[in-house]
Parts: structure tokens; C-alpha cells; sequence
């Protein structure tokens, strides 16, 4: 019998749990089979997985700020007794969390919160190698301002900089503006993407290149960047998206290591968003898998996203596809003198990733992971150096011949 672990506020709130989720009961009792927690600034996510469908009930409480979960028809098991051990003191939202037998059916659940969230609780039904989810996302309720953490991050480093080379000018004499590129490493979290023989997983070579290419930007005059994330934790595709149009970026770069069934398929690519269908069935069946992540990775659909009308929609703007076209050859170029291209073109394909109506986009797959060679260069640093400074490469010569017009306004998605 585990040791209960709840104050007497935990029990008096049990007769004020307001949810129930409805689903499907086995004869078997569900059993918790992993826990996983992916912190992040902008939210945390704990996810139960478990083999059959759950009944459970949440509640958020305040003085102290925690939420409580009730799983019916539950052991508990060596699996809850871990949940202790899986929060990171450096977590944002969580400061810990406990389990133990409510009663003799009922395994409670506190996560006790460092501030006021908004969560959202959800299930996800069984998807690869996953099998039922049971999904707790803490949000705080004062979400990151990413344009007040680019301005920081920008003051801190030019604090940190003695005698730092002065904003460029142009032949006219006036001062060039600052370029803003999105980096957008693919997958995350739930959603490891591909995963090589050796048993490398895409998030983290995609993680680490664009770390690269984001410190190589940072130290190039009169450019800065972003990551859609900055660590391993998942990232909704439209959110993507949104975090790019919010700092009014002038161009977004999305990271990905490819992967096909013939572990002979080698190279790099570059894809925009396609109008008209996808230039290949290979491109087309890599849109698919990489538009899977979202129900991979696990999104709510429950919540209507009042962004997603917004952000998700066929490009339109022939100027800004044209535009991405001319980046995205730029970068062809400079890849391939690092590494073999698979196709020496540009590729076209429905990638949602790649729907910023304003933004030029581009999709870089920097190798086969799939490819025991490959595989191996992509976890190599030099490769991934070379990588980024072929991104950064082929961003500067798209700059320089094509400089984006000053933005009038900021895309308000709020």
C-alpha cells in the first residue's frame, strides 16, 4: 500500500471535480504503462500512456496553485511510484507532483504548480508505437511575449559583446534594417520524427543544427534568430507558424532529417510549399508523414485554435511563393557542396509547416537518417557546423539579391 499522499484540502475537493471523460469501458482494468514530461517555457506537457481506455476526473485549485487528477479502475504501480523523479527543478510550471491510492479504486494525482496555469487535459487514441495517451498540458496563464524575449536576449547580447561591429550600411548611407529568420526544428517531444538504424531520432540532430545556424545568425550583422523550440518538447504545426508571423519574421527555415523504406536513399533537399500537388510521389508521401506529426506528437483537438484560420491556408501569394522558390535555391546551392543532393532541384510539396501566407518558407531535409552513412554525418559536429554555415550560406545570398521590403505592420494574431 503506497503511502497516501495528499493534504486534507486534496480530499475535500474531491466532491468538486467537474469532468468526467466519457469513453469506452474494457472488462480489463487500463494499466499506466510509461509517464512522460516535456517542460518547456511555453508549456509543459505530462503524458500517461496506458493500454486501454482510462475514466478519469481534473480539478484546478488554487492556494497553493495545483491540479488534480483522479484515474479510475487503476493499480498503482511502479510506473506512478516514478512520477516523483521525472520533474526537472528547472521546470516552469511544475514544482512537483505525487501519486497514491485515493481509494481502493482510485489513483489520485497532484501536481503541485510554481505559477497559475491554463491546462488542457485530453486523450489521444493509439498512433505508432504509442497506445492510448492521456495528456496534461500546463500553459501558463501569461504566455511568453517572443518579441520581449528577442528584444532580452538581443540586450543581453550586446552586454555581453566589447566592441561590437556597428549596424551596416547600405551604399546610400542609411542604416539596414534587422532581418528576423525563423529556425524551425522539426518534431520534438511525443514526436521523435524519424529514427536511424543506430537509433538516432530526428528531433535531436534538427535541435542541434538549428542551435548552429541560430548562433551563426546571431553573430552576423544586421540578422537575428528564433527557434520554434529550443529544447525537446512538441510544437504544434500551425503554432509554428503563428511563433513566426508574431515577430514579424522575414523568412522561416524548417530543419528535418529525411527518411525513406530503402535505407539506400541518401541526400539533401529543399521543399517549398506546392500549389498544384507535389512535384514527386517521394515528396508527396514525405508532406504526409511530416504532416503526421501533429497527431504523432498530440494536438487538442477539442480546442478551436481562433490562429488557425488565419495561418493554416493554401498559399495564395504568388509573390511570396516565388520567394520562397529563390531562397530555397539559394540553399540548394549551398548545400550541395557539402553534401550530395537528392534531387538537383527544388522540390514542391503540401507541407502545413510551410503556410505562412506572408513568409518565405523553406523545408531543408539536411540527410537521410535513414541511411546508415547519413545517419552517421548528422550526428557528426563538423557535419552539422557545415550544415548550418550552408543554411546561413545560402540565406545571406538570397538577402543580398532579394531583400524583403520594410514590414508596415505587425501580423496581429490575437
Amino acid at each position: 500500500m503506497a503511502d497516501t499522499p495528499f493534504d486534507r484540502r486534496d480530499f475535500l475537493a474531491a466532491s468538486l471535480i467537474f469532468f468526467v471523460a466519457p469513453c469506452a469501458f474494457a472488462a480489463a482494468a487500463p494499466t499506466l504503462l510509461a509517464v512522460r514530461v516535456w517542460p518547456s517555457a511555453d508549456y509543459t506537457r505530462v503524458t500517461l500512456e496506458h493500454d486501454l481506455p482510462i475514466r478519469f476526473s481534473h480539478l484546478l485549485l488554487t492556494n497553493p496553485d495545483r491540479l488534480v487528477l483522479d484515474l479510475e479502475g487503476v493499480e498503482f504501480n511502479s510506473v506512478l511510484a516514478s512520477l516523483p523523479g521525472k520533474i526537472d527543478a528547472n521546470d516552469p510550471q511544475i514544482k512537483l507532483i505525487r501519486a497514491g491510492r485515493f481509494k481502493p479504486d482510485v489513483v489520485r494525482i497532484v501536481i503541485e504548480l510554481k505559477t497559475e496555469v491554463k491546462p488542457q487535459v485530453f486523450t489521444l487514441k493509439p498512433i505508432g508505437d504509442y497506445g492510448h495517451r492521456l495528456v496534461l498540458d500546463l500553459y501558463p496563464a501569461e504566455p511568453p511575449d517572443p518579441l520581449l524575449a528577442l528584444l532580452r536576449e538581443r540586450e543581453a547580447g550586446m552586454a555581453g559583446q566589447s566592441g561590437q561591429k556597428p549596424a551596416e550600411k547600405s551604399p546610400t548611407g542609411e542604416m539596414e534594417r534587422l532581418y528576423t529568420i525563423m529556425i524551425d526544428p522539426g518534431h520534438g517531444g511525443e514526436d521523435p520524427g524519424a529514427i536511424g538504424a543506430g537509433g538516432s531520432y530526428e528531433k535531436h540532430v534538427t535541435l542541434a543544427i538549428a542551435k548552429r545556424l541560430k548562433a551563426r545568425i546571431d553573430a552576423t550583422p544586421n540578422m537575428r534568430a528564433l527557434l520554434t523550440r529550443d529544447g525537446d518538447y512538441f510544437i504544434p504545426l500551425h503554432q509554428r507558424v503563428a511563433k513566426a508571423r508574431r515577430v514579424k519574421a522575414d523568412l522561416f527555415v524548417s530543419i528535418h532529417a529525411d527518411a525513406f523504406i530503402k535505407p539506400t536513399a541518401r541526400g539533401s533537399s529543399v521543399f517549398v510549399l506546392s500549389e498544384n500537388g507535389a512535384s514527386s510521389t517521394a515528396a508527396r508521401w514525405l508532406a504526409q508523414r511530416e504532416n503526421a506529426a501533429d497527431l504523432i506528437g498530440g494536438v487538442n483537438l477539442a480546442v478551436k485554435d481562433p490562429h488557425l484560420a488565419r495561418t493554416l491556408f493554401d498559399l495564395s501569394q504568388t509573390a511570396t511563393l516565388n520567394d520562397s522558390l529563390k531562397l530555397a535555391r539559394a540553399v540548394l546551392d549551398e548545400i550541395g557542396d557539402i553534401n550530395t543532393l537528392h534531387k538537383p532541384y527544388v522540390e514542391q510539396a503540401g507541407f502545413a509547416v510551410l503556410k505562412a501566407p506572408d513568409i518565405p518558407s523553406i523545408l531543408v531535409e539536411t540527410a537521410f537518417i535513414s541511411n546508415p552513412e547519413e545517419e552517421k554525418r548528422l550526428n557528426d559536429e563538423a557535419y552539422q557546423e557545415k550544415m548550418a554555415a550552408a543554411l546561413l550560406g545560402g540565406i545571406r545570398r538570397y538577402l543580398a539579391q532579394h531583400p524583403p521590403a520594410a514590414r508596415t505592420r505587425i501580423a496581429r494574431l490575437d
